[in-house]
């Protein structure tokens, strides 16, 4: 019965957000007063309005499956370098998964994630 699932995140500025989003090769799939979507691959990515949101203390997470992790990082290196978490470049985690993280304008953490 499911079939999709379309994480929900806070964003402080919509363009910020939006321009953001683009760097790593999402696409504005519906941009409305207070309400943005993006869309890459099969991932949408949908964001509310907070412009009271503190980044220090949001703790919005998504994880996203892949299939070819050396090439999305290698993309993202080279498009949004600096959103790289300092502490999350790409590496196997024990758990099975070759893993990186990216934080947005607003914190919110990004990981990416491929089986081993």
């Amino acid at each position: 019965m499911l079939t999709q699932v379309n994480p929900k995140l806070p964003m402080r500025d919509q363009a910020l957000t939006r321009d953001f989003y683009a760097q790593l090769g999402f696409e504005d799939v519906g941009d409305y007063p207070g309400y943005l979507m993006v869309e890459r691959d099969q991932v949408e990515i949908h964001f509310f309005e907070f412009k009271e949101l503190d980044p220090q203390e949001n703790y919005g997470q998504v994880y996203i499956r892949t299939d070819d992790i050396e090439a999305l990082y290698q993309f993202m290196l080279a498009n949004a370098r600096s959103a790289i978490h300092p502490a999350a470049p790409l590496q196997t985690k024990p758990w099975g998964q070759r893993e990186f993280s990216m934080l947005d304008p607003d914190n919110n953490l990004l990981t990416f994630g491929q089986s081993v």
